[in-house]
């Protein structure tokens, strides 16, 4: 059986820390930082999507936790194929353009490439202190099943070397009928992490829970809530959803079952409004804990 290590997709979002779940003590950054860290074994850092990390950033992510402790990234939305806002890309390598995004094509190639090696660079102090968990590859939802799609996570893959990277797929079509045994039988042959996502049914960028490890070492799992509006562009309406226990409770010993099939099974609570996910994540421990005591 492998290790199964629960935490939260932020820890710094506006809704948390006005919820009261942090103490009155935890009163900067360095402390929330510090008290989260005593709470989960792992964080889930989505802000790196928005804009890349910078080194300083990270060496006080490092600094400030204690040794065990584990960071998962988001990948910077350029390395998606995600729209990308302009004023988002490091300074100095910002194409002169008249458009607020921008796609990984509208660069001159040697940018791209110095992008991703800034990117990975800056999270050098995470590796060096042994706090650097996966990197969360998520694709936009128009990234379906396609060869040049697959040479492309092989890229990611090989591009990330030796650092980890998942990927979380949002087209149906990976999944639809027999697609759903050749994505996992491509992700299994060439050993990239699946990760697995519980989030509302019947819009275009969703895709089934499907509960599979398809590497030795590593498996994820993202719950994103089951909110009645997710199509919202307000990110705390489409997040703002908190998982009742019977509905938590169903999922233990699914993921019990996924944690004997690798080494380590991540599971990050991403319905993060108010302080839904902690609370979440929290009694998601004690229902794994009641299933081991059983």
């Amino acid at each position: 059986m492998g290790k199964i290590q629960v935490g939260t997709a932020s820890w710094t979002d506006r809704t948390l820390l006005d919820s009261g779940w942090y103490p009155q003590t935890a009163t900067n950054p360095e402390k929330r930082l510090a008290y989260y860290a005593k709470q989960f074994p792992v964080v889930e850092v989505d802000a790196t999507y928005y804009g890349p990390p910078n080194e300083q950033t990270t060496k006080l992510w490092a600094e400030r936790t204690p040794a065990g402790f584990t960071f998962n990234i988001k990948a910077f939305s350029l390395l998606t194929g995600h729209p990308t806002k302009v004023s988002s890309i490091y300074k100095d390598l910002r194409p002169d353009t008249g458009k607020k995004n921008v796609y990984p094509q509208d660069l001159p190639p040697q940018v791209y490439e110095e992008i991703w090696t800034r990117f990975l660079s800056a999270l050098d102090p995470l590796v060096e202190a042994g706090k650097l968990g996966a990197l969360l590859f998520q694709f936009p939802p128009w990234f379906g099943i396609r060869k040049s799609n697959k040479e492309y996570m092989l890229e990611v893959a090989a591009r990330c070397k030796p650092l980890r990277p998942v990927f979380e797929l949002r087209n149906a079509s990976w999944f639809e009928g027999a697609n759903q045994n050749e994505t996992l039988d491509f992700l299994r042959a060439h050993k990239l992490p699946f990760v697995c996502v519980d989030m509302p049914q019947g819009h275009k960028s969703s895709v089934p829970p499907v509960v599979a490890a398809t590497a030795d070492d590593l498996a994820v799992v993202r719950f994103h809530g089951h909110s009645d509006k997710w199509t919202s562009k307000d990110i705390h309406e489409k997040f703002g959803y908190e998982y009742s226990t019977a509905e938590l409770a169903e999922w233990a010993p699914r993921l019990k079952n996924l944690a004997a099939e690798t080494g380590t099974t991540q599971v990050f609570m991403n319905n993060c409004y108010t302080d839904y996910a902690q609370r979440n994540a929290s009694t998601l421990i004690d229902l794994l804990d009641a299933e081991d005591a059983d």
